[in-house]
């Protein structure tokens, strides 16, 4: 196998042994495997990847140096709720419910009927725990109090 030299073999060994992202520094490995002269049938026995695989990370190291062997972001399904609307989202949420929520605590459903009315967008259950979970927020809920609970008589109440 060819490879450009982009590093010598102290680098690449330097940096696959550095290298936090463990599919990255794989990929690093391989190539320094390839660097170093071994064949792709060794380098395949030592990093337990296909041949074609190997051949793919020397082809893009040879294009495009260690930033070919990164990651590319992968494009999924773009969110509902638009990404301006989430500030405002998670404003109202950490506001609490109000008497037209119908709920004294947010849960899943509540806040699935706010996403509706409020911003338009239609969410499945597990899209909005999805969402939650991205915007920082936790499948936890704290219990129901009722807004006329006073506090110095629920003690006075256990005390006795």
């Amino acid at each position: 196998m060819n490879l450009k030299d982009h590093h010598t073999t102290k680098e690449l060994e330097r940096l696959y042994r550095t290298e936090k992202d463990a599919r990255l520094a794989r990929r690093i490995h391989g190539v320094y495997l390839a660097a170093k002269g071994l064949s792709c049938t060794q380098t395949m026995t030592i990093t337990g990847a296909a041949r074609r695989t190997i051949q793919q990370w020397v082809h893009k190291y040879n294009k495009k140096g260690i930033d070919g062997l990164k990651d590319m972001p992968r494009p999924g399904q773009p969110t509902k709720l638009l990404r301006r609307d989430e500030l405002r989202f998670c404003k109202r949420i950490d506001a609490g419910p109000i008497p037209q929520d119908g709920v004294s605590v947010l849960n899943g459903p509540a806040i699935r009927r706010i996403l509706e009315h409020e911003f338009g967008v239609l969410y499945s259950t597990q899209g909005l725990y999805d969402l939650l979970h991205r915007l920082g927020y936790s499948r936890l809920c704290p219990r129901p109090q009722h807004e006329k609970a006073d506090p110095r008589v629920q003690q006075q109440f256990l005390k006795n």
